[in-house]
């Protein structure tokens, strides 16, 4: 029996022996045995190029996403306090003192770069009653902000850092859009970082959405969320074309009806406020209203273009031009008025001081009247 454990183990040493040296021989020769089952990986070569039959955007993200920023504000609050917090009684049986009911609520959003000298395109209600706003760059760095106006008729604010070395967007011409152009929305959704959805335009001239008092929204499907507002909606070439504002929701989060305001709306606000600190339209005293089928058959329209004037404030510019509530106002300086909503942006373009002519259809008749527009007071929406 010992004699067959000592060949047993005499077997065991040997075989252990030539194991070590066929391990000591594979590392000096790795392809002497096989390595087990392999495969042949066919790829892409590395051109730099993009690649054939592929569709991208990088090149328009790319030139977009340094000019996006990141914006965080905070303001304090102050809540409703309960009376029993005033009783004695109730503060003795609780064991507190009433303190200050006041805390700081944050909000987030993002915002466009849209000069190299710090100014920053944002929606109002980003920024509204923020006494403390803070801006992200895309690369990394955070710098206070100040805020130059607003402009809460269009949901519009511009902002300040003081900050050089800055990547100002490129903003595409006005009216260039067409429904079904690609478009990418950039932002900050639910405060996750910086990103990039992808869409379509879906309609323009989007108005009559209770949204702002002058509306011409581009309609997108490019998906926008909450912490979206204020950045940038682009073309397929990386040109900025609105700015994002708004989305159509019944859960708060996206669902595939997204609003931006126009750049060519966009810039008009933002360079009034960068010269002057505020926006300043025209008005002439009138409340309009769009023109429905049971209008246009009572007042023997032909069509339904044009606004009807609903109403005339005594003693304002148009009552002084000779317009009464039941013309319809078809043209402002040559230009057609297609409804209410037109019309109101036609008047809001006009300066204080500036004579306008109107064209109008009363009683089967179609006059020419002028009118000196006048600046244009706080009111309410649908009057102008």
């Amino acid at each position: 029996m010992r004699k067959h454990w000592l060949i047993f183990s005499q077997v065991v040493t040997a075989l252990v022996l030539v194991l070590a040296a066929l391990a000591g021989l594979v590392r000096l020769f790795p392809g002497l045995l096989p390595n087990g089952a392999q495969i042949s990986v066919r790829e892409v070569a590395q051109t730099g190029q993009p690649r054939a039959g592929t569709i991208s955007y990088a090149e328009a993200a790319r030139r977009a996403l340094p000019s996006v920023v990141n914006i965080f504000t905070s303001k304090e609050v102050r809540l409703p306090r309960s009376p029993f917090m005033d009783d004695p009684m109730f503060q003795r049986f609780f064991g507190f003192r009433p303190e200050s009911q006041a805390q700081r609520v944050t909000n987030l959003g993002s915002g466009v770069i849209v000069s190299e000298q710090g100014y920053i395109l944002t929606n109002q209600h980003v920024v509204e009653a923020a006494d403390e706003i803070q801006v992200t760059l895309a690369d990394g760095r955070s710098l206070p902000a100040k805020v130059v106006g607003t402009d809460p008729d269009t949901d519009l604010a511009v902002l300040k850092i003081s900050q050089t070395g800055l990547t100002p967007i490129t903003f595409a011409p006005p009216d260039s859009l067409q429904v079904g152009d690609v478009v990418l929305a950039i932002g900050n959704p639910f405060g996750v970082g910086q990103g990039v959805t992808m869409g379509i335009v879906s309609a323009l001239g989007r108005s009559h959405l209770g949204i702002n008092t002058y509306e011409n929204f581009i309609q997108t499907d490019a998906a926008i969320n909450p912490g979206n507002s204020g950045g940038a909606l682009v073309d397929s070439a990386g040109n900025l074309v609105g700015i994002n504002s708004a989305i159509y929701s019944r859960s708060g989060g996206n669902m595939g009806i997204g609003f931006a305001i126009p750049v060519s709306l966009a810039r008009q606000v933002m360079e009034q406020i960068i010269s002057t600190g505020s926006v300043t339209r025209g008005w002439l005293g009138v409340e309009v209203q769009d023109i429905t089928p049971e209008i246009a058959e009572s007042f023997g329209l032909s069509s339904m273009q044009g606004a009807l004037i609903a109403g005339v404030l005594r003693g304002g510019p148009a009552e002084r031009a000779g317009i009464r509530p039941g013309d319809v106002l078809l043209k402002v300086n040559g230009r057609p008025v297609t409804d209410s909503a037109a019309l109101l942006g036609l008047i809001a373009a006009l300066a204080p001081g500036q004579s306008a002519t109107l064209e109008i259809r009363r009683r089967q008749q179609s006059l020419e009247l002028m009118v000196r527009a006048e600046k244009r007071p706080a009111m309410r929406r649908g009057q102008d």
